[in-house]
């Protein structure tokens, strides 16, 4: 969804052929995308913009050791997560799927990426958030400074038209009729990953689609839902998620170590953390802790 508070609704049109032509591109099952070209040869030059992406993304999970890692597309396949055909694999069949995902056999020089053959690489994990990014900035590009942008649990705003901040809330992770609280916030991206917003059950059991890459099973962190607060909407969206394979504990230390994001921590025994810097944008009615520096 693209709102704008403008009277050129032309360049809403262009921003949404960006977005379709970007989504071209990146999908791993289209035989025309980048994406597929890069996971069926060793070597593969790409254009700018994704060869952004790819460094960005190698970045984060560099920096998170492993927890957001873009290689992780044998272990998604193996649970169905991706097609939809749910399967709780053995764990021989994970160990196996494993042997191919490892972030650091990928590498970028001069647009030029490289990597093993088997390696598959998928940017879904963070292409919605590069996405937020690229219309904010185009919108920006042409004079339009208030808007909002909502890719399904990646938001970007501009500057509140007629009032100080957006109001932009944050679902509750078990109910999602309801809203824990939310923040207010000025030319931000809000971004939420849950384990929530995809899953199956089989045989009494809840299978979420965060997989944690080390063990190639959905993440069991302790978190519901991790939800980030930056200028940069695709870091944002990395680090959505290797926050909550992180967990908490792990999840506070890396913010401490870095602070340049906030974060609204929920545990899966429903008690909400908030970093420090956003303890004068976050608004609730339920009880919370703020994370000091």
């Amino acid at each position: 969804d693209l709102t704008a508070y403008t009277d050129n609704s032309d360049v809403l049109n262009d921003a949404e052929k960006k977005i379709n032509e970007i989504d071209k591109e990146l999908r791993r099952g289209s035989q025309e995308s980048e994406i597929y070209a890069v996971n069926n040869n060793e070597e593969t030059k790409l254009t700018d913009e994704t060869a952004y992406i790819v460094e960005t993304a190698l970045n984060i999970g560099k920096k998170t050791s492993g927890a957001f890692d873009i290689t992780i597309a044998p272990v998604m396949d193996l649970w169905g997560f991706y097609n939809q055909n749910f399967y709780v694999p053995t764990d021989d069949e994970i160990k196996n799927a494993l042997k191919n995902v490892d972030y650091s056999k990928v590498s970028i020089k001069d647009n030029v990426i490289s990597k093993p053959k088997e390696t598959q690489v998928d940017l879904g994990g963070i292409a919605k958030g590069y996405v937020t990014e690229l219309v904010g900035r185009y919108l920006e590009e042409n004079d339009i400074h208030s808007y909002i942008i909502n890719a399904g649990g990646n938001v970007m705003v501009g500057k509140a038209y007629n009032k100080d901040t957006f109001l932009v809330g944050i679902q509750d992770p078990f109910d999602q009729n309801k809203y824990v609280g939310g923040v207010k916030v000025s030319d931000k991206a809000v971004i939420t990953s849950g384990g929530y917003q995809r899953y199956f059950v089989k045989d009494g059991v809840t299978y979420e689609h965060i997989v944690d890459p080390k063990t190639g099973k959905p993440a069991t962190s302790g978190l519901s839902s991790v939800t980030i607060v930056t200028d940069k909407g695709i870091e944002g969206d990395g680090l959505s998620t290797a926050l909550f394979v992180m967990g908490l504990d792990k999840a506070t230390e890396y913010w401490r170590e870095n602070q340049d994001f906030q974060a609204v921590l929920i545990t899966t025994d429903g008690k909400i953390y908030v970093t420090d810097g956003l303890k004068d944008s976050y608004f609730s009615d339920r009880d919370y802790s703020i994370i000091e520096k």
